[in-house]
């Protein structure tokens, strides 16, 4: 009866204007397609508005909001339009799957399926329905609702935002990344989760609904593992959340030790500019359970900072750290992982060295080519213009010698005129910018002038000899143009003088600044790349056989999700030119070869037949390109940065196509009702490779993987989401893994 009696009152919330309608009779709940969705801001509105209690500053009546059809559209439309990245307009969620997802919240375990490995030592997995994914989401968007004014500023959930704060930090001295080692998410870890949530949450059955999650396995991960935040079908949408929520309190205390260092080191003002003050400073960046602590301070204090962080872990979370693991590294002499990327402090120059000696030949003859190019394109449009006039007058001409006459509606005398006047006016003022012709007609002027001897300028009137040199002077300033090797030496004073400006303010920054400087991890990118078969031994590019089995276009769209997006997450890397080598030369050529060996032809047959640009035909015929051009893969870089699509999955999937006709399945991505689809089966990097990715010697380290349950799995898909897939535009997130198809 209280729940009935709580979800009424959050249905007058939403449907009635002001607060004092709300003591009026209830108003029916609407039917659930009638209901609007609701935005971030306008769920947080109603928050504040409704389930906020002003005397205990708590929330409360959280369960029956969940479970109100507008949090449900609204959150059903976001995962639609996540598993629909095609399309512009994503298909309505069907009401039958949002009622069901209402039911989910009174009994999440019913609607939980195990997937059995095809190893008998594997671990089964619990992978949720669509309804209950639908209700993580929900639960999701709620908790941040509420927790949002909490968030530290430095609680990152993209990996670009966090990398460009990062590379924004000026003069680290010190950094340390505190090492949590591999560990679940333990009963005693739900249990300081709840205490903190219900610190902002009155409502005892939310916290039930949560804790029943964890017991019944829903939402289950590891803190210090390499599995969050990659789109790994392991990971819940409610999890990001959750971490984030849980490691509030350590937040707090780094918040707290940032404030106690910046009031004992104030920044002074400077009142003379070659004073230069840098006082200290504590940078931080968590991205879900990664912590990365940078200071411009001492080594004492960053020790300090250290111990206080893990004790906070340690005590307020009961999170095992790793002591040896979170050592204390300087920024200047060392590299430090994080996110996949090494970070170190370098001076200014290295991340802009100045121009070297060929680089500035390269310039000068670019320049003077690009000048020449002008000059020509210059001339020969005068040259059209000058015969193009050339034939109406002699046409003109013509006429009027046979004695015709032309006849005017109107007089163009000023319009001629005006012209003409414009281009001699152009004309003279381009005379006089050439050096040559100045100095040819100075030499005119004043050859042979008798006036400039003293004999003859004694014998003159005054007037005349003043009118003569004011006339000199007039000549002079126009006509006598600085000598060439006296303006050959000014350029080359106020170039060294640019120089010697350009060099002290380097040498002066080197000395006083350091800037962060963020590098792919090549001996990582490296073994990847090995270990998934593009390489072989010495480097060079191979086929992978397993691809052998699909079609050329899945074949080309593997290697073009796998590229895609390695460029996507390294293109903030100052080597980012080494991750388009790989891509452009590792990538493309082993693709090529993979194609050779299909088709049982040499690899430059293959490269003609299918272009450089690996160009496919698709069903209507028109060639198609799914692979990034060279142009493109030049034209990258950091200019505009995005959180970048999970990687983990492409690289260590393989989707095969199975040779079933006639098959009746419906696709398995969220909110799709097409029934033509295909079969494919899949085929994990771990499971082919018979490697542990648990074992940091064998396996790449920071690589996740996808639970060895998937393996071998069938999953029909409609061509949309197949291709989606293939080039990674969604993750097996976005398909219900519940409802694999058993295919011997």
């Amino acid at each position: 009866m209280l729940h009935r009696l709580a979800h009424t009152r959050v249905c007058r919330c939403f449907i009635l204007p002001t607060p004092r309608a709300l003591s009026n009779a209830p108003v029916p709940a609407p039917t659930p397609p009638a209901a609007p969705p609701l935005s971030a801001a306008d769920l947080e509105q109603l928050l504040r508005r409704c389930h906020y209690s002003a005397s205990n500053h708590r929330f409360h009546s959280l369960l029956p909001l969940l479970s109100h059809p507008s949090v449900l559209l609204s959150s059903a439309l976001h995962l639609s339009r996540r598993a629909h990245p095609s399309l512009p307009t994503p298909p309505q969620p069907p009401p039958i799957t949002i009622a069901a997802a209402a039911a989910a919240f009174s009994s999440p375990s019913s609607h939980l399926r195990l997937l059995l490995p095809s190893r008998l030592k594997g671990q089964p997995l619990p992978v949720p329905t669509l309804p209950l994914r639908l209700a993580f989401r929900c639960a999701a968007s709620v908790l941040d609702a509420v927790f949002a004014s909490r968030a530290a500023t430095f609680a990152y959930r993209g990996r670009h935002a966090a990398v460009r704060y990062l590379k924004s930090i000026p003069s680290a001295s010190w950094f340390f990344r505190v090492a949590i080692p591999r560990q679940p998410f333990a009963p005693r870890h739900v249990r300081r989760l709840l205490g903190a949530i219900s610190n902002k949450v009155d409502d005892p059955g939310f916290l039930e609904f949560l804790n029943e999650l964890f017991v019944s396995d829903a939402v289950a991960f590891e803190l210090g593992g390499c599995e969050l935040g990659r789109g790994l079908p392991q990971e819940s949408e409610l999890t990001g959340t959750l971490v984030n929520i849980f490691f509030n309190i350590v937040d707090g205390e780094i918040m707290a030790i940032r404030e106690e260092v910046h009031k004992k080191h104030p920044r002074m003002k400077d009142d003379d500019d070659r004073v230069r003050h840098t006082p200290v400073r504590v940078y931080a960046v968590r991205y879900l359970d990664d912590i990365l602590v940078v200071t411009s301070g001492s080594k004492m204090l960053t020790i300090e900072i250290r111990d206080r962080i893990i004790a906070a872990l340690e005590r307020d979370l009961e999170v095992k750290v790793d002591r040896l693991g979170s050592s204390i590294h300087s920024a200047v002499s060392e590299k430090i992982e994080f996110l996949g990327i090494e970070f170190q402090a370098v001076p200014p120059s290295v991340l802009h060295p100045p121009m070297s000696e060929k680089a500035k030949r390269a310039r000068k003859k670019y320049l003077k080519m690009k000048a020449e190019k002008a000059q020509e394109l210059k001339n020969a449009r005068e040259t059209r213009r000058k015969k193009l006039g050339l034939k109406i007058l002699n046409h003109l001409f013509k006429r009027m010698r046979r004695g015709e006459e032309f006849e005017f509606d109107f007089r163009i005398e000023k319009e001629v005129q005006q012209v003409f006047r414009d281009w001699a006016e152009e004309t003279v003022a381009q005379y006089f910018e050439s050096r040559e012709h100045c100095q040819y007609w100075h030499r005119l002027l004043t050859s042979g002038d008798f006036l400039s001897l003293n004999r003859v300028r004694d014998q003159l009137p005054p007037a005349l000899v003043d009118s003569y040199d004011k006339f000199q002077e007039t000549v002079d300033s126009f006509l006598m143009p600085m000598r060439s090797h006296d303006m050959t030496e000014e350029e080359e004073r106020l170039a060294e003088e640019e120089e010697e400006k350009q060099y002290e303010k380097r040498t002066v920054e080197d000395l006083t600044e350091l800037k962060m400087r963020a590098n792919v991890p090549i001996d990582l990118v490296r073994k990847a790349v090995k270990l998934t078969g593009f390489t072989n031994s010495m480097g060079r590019p191979r086929p992978i056989k397993l691809l052998l089995c699909l079609d050329d276009v899945d074949i080309i769209k593997w290697y073009a999700g796998v590229g895609r997006r390695w460029l996507d997450f390294f293109c903030c890397c100052r080597n980012f030119k080494m991750v388009k080598t790989v891509v452009t030369y590792h990538l493309r050529f082993s693709c090529f070869l993979t194609l050779a060996e299909k088709h049982e032809c040499t690899k430059r047959q293959a490269i003609s037949h299918f272009t450089k640009d690996l160009k496919v035909a698709n069903h209507d015929g028109m060639a198609e390109v799914y692979f990034p051009t060279e142009r493109e893969i030049k034209m990258m870089g950091d200019k505009n940065l995005s959180d970048p699509k999970p990687v983990d999955g492409a690289l260590t999937m393989i989707l095969v196509r199975l040779a079933v006709d006639g098959t009746s399945y419906p696709c398995l991505a969220h909110f799709c009702a097409k029934t033509e689809t295909v079969l494919y089966r899949i085929r994990l990097l771990q499971n082919r490779l018979n490697i542990d990715p648990l074992n940091e010697k064998k396996w790449v380290h920071g690589l996740g993987a996808i639970h060895e349950s998937l393996n071998k799995k069938c999953l029909p898909l409609c061509s949309m989401h197949a291709n989606d897939l293939f080039l990674g535009k969604i993750t097996l997130q976005d398909i219900d893994c519940t409802q694999f198809v058993d295919v011997e």
